[in-house]
């Protein structure tokens, strides 16, 4: 492959990234015709990255789950109670479904790393220069460039605004994304990509402090309760991972039996201490509201509850039951803030079935790639890569997040679950751990000639 093309890719794969994560400032820019062009130049970048790479692939490495998930969406156009949103939102399914799986099979996974890591790192810097731009020059409450809701009167509910301009209060703050929690999750992410770029010194150290920096003070800021939950769960992940990898596949009895307990003593404690819980994050007993939502839900999944009423991801306000399944304070919600109450209300307990098969399977590919040591061509065995564990960390967060957020259906949460569990099929028996990056040795610490020589 020649230079320039891959520049070309590497370039389309950081955009295509940005894109999915910062989907929201695109809407707010340019409106939804705008976004409507930016997501066509993304599909359209994705065939030709296929058509120029043609890329090779082993039936038998393809997740068969996937396959089978997008299907079941596709085929419930047939039985949806609105055929019309189900065709839209199985569209956009399928489109973001091919993106996914064209980064994979057109980039090694070190490459789809780094793209991701560099999206992040627009994502993070937009995010901090946009929230100092609002509260230097604005001082205030931000709008959307393209609002879709109608502007009446000063009192519109917090939840439309892009930024609510409270950088030097100490946040929270929306960023780009124009939401605290999705803004939150991101800075989670990128702890771990740059994290994990960093242990594998696939980065100039100084680079790498900088970046976890951003990242870590972009979460601080966002004082998003619910992703400070799902760090403490990647955190978890990660010791057990570490523990699995020092001790060896004869004695990780000891692990899981571990990590059984460690899951039941937090179920209990959660019931014990949750109103302290609730009080220590700033949640009302409701959780904002989600308890109302999620019996909505459930109650409209009961009455379809195999097949369920048809698949749209993203809901749309236009069409019954989703403009006004979920109101709350003047704002109409388009998700079900839970990704397993969404699936089950949309595709039923066969697409809950379907949908678990893909995640499970992923997550037991990634728990394996980050543990156990990879061989090499001979069958030796090669040092632990830091890179191995980028997969599991990422799904580990999505599943998190999967509890209190839709996310992992659409836009980055289902391209990161996509190109996961492809990926983790196709390297179960390889290993390509991120090179590390020549660091420049000061000339002070050059030996002299005769030890060089």
């Amino acid at each position: 492959m020649s230079t320039d093309r891959r520049r070309w890719i590497t370039a389309y794969a950081t955009f295509a990234l940005f894109t999915v994560f910062a989907g929201q400032f695109w809407r707010n820019l340019l409106g939804w015709w705008g976004f409507g062009i930016i997501a066509a130049l993304v599909l359209i970048g994705a065939v030709v990255m296929v058509a120029q790479v043609r890329p090779t692939w082993n039936w038998r490495r393809v997740p068969k789950s996937t396959l089978v998930f997008v299907l079941l969406a596709t085929a419930s156009i047939a039985w949806s109670f609105y055929p019309g949103a189900s065709a839209l939102g199985v569209g956009i399914t399928l489109a973001t479904t091919f993106t996914a799986i064209a980064l994979v099979l057109c980039l090694s996974w070190t490459q789809f790393v780094r793209c991701l890591g560099g999206a992040l790192k627009w994502v993070l810097a937009l995010s901090l220069a946009f929230e100092l731009w609002v509260a230097v020059f604005v001082g205030g409450p931000l709008l959307p460039n393209f609002p879709d809701f109608e502007v009446t009167g000063d009192k519109l509910p917090m939840a439309f605004y892009w930024s609510r301009g409270l950088l030097f209060d100490g946040g929270p703050i929306e960023g780009i994304v124009a939401n605290r929690n999705i803004l939150g999750m991101i800075a989670l992410l990128a702890l771990i990509v740059f994290g994990a770029m960093f242990a594998a010194r696939s980065v100039r150290r100084t680079s790498g402090v900088v970046w976890i920096v951003v990242a870590s003070v972009v979460l601080l800021l966002t004082r998003s309760a619910t992703v400070l939950l799902v760090a403490a769960v990647v955190a978890v992940a990660l010791a057990f991972a570490l523990w699995a990898r020092r001790i060896g596949p004869e004695r990780r009895a000891g692990v899981y039996w571990t990590a059984a307990a460690v899951l039941a003593a937090s179920v209990a404690l959660l019931v014990v201490f949750w109103d302290r819980l609730l009080g220590a994050l700033g949640k009302s007993e409701d959780l904002t509201g989600r308890f109302d939502i999620w019996n909505s839900v459930i109650g409209l999944a009961l009455e379809r509850p195999w097949f369920g009423w048809g698949w749209v991801g993203y809901w749309v306000p236009w069409v019954e039951p989703f403009n006004d399944l979920a109101v709350r304070k003047g704002v109409t919600y388009l998700q079900a803030h839970n990704a397993w109450l969404d699936v089950w209300m949309q595709l039923g307990a066969i697409g809950v079935i379907a949908f678990a098969a893909i995640v499970i399977g992923a997550l037991w590919r990634s728990w394996f790639l980050a543990v156990d040591r990879p061989m090499d061509a001979s069958g030796r065995p090669l040092p632990h890569s830091a890179a191995a564990l980028v997969p599991l960390l990422l799904l580990v967060a999505l599943i998190g997040q999967s509890f209190a957020e839709s996310r992992i259906l659409i836009e980055s949460g289902w391209v990161l679950l996509i190109a996961i569990a492809w990926s983790t099929k196709r390297r179960q028996w390889e290993h390509e751990p991120l090179p590390a990056e020549p660091v420049p040795v000061p000339a002070s610490r050059m030996p002299p000639p005769e030890v060089a020589r």
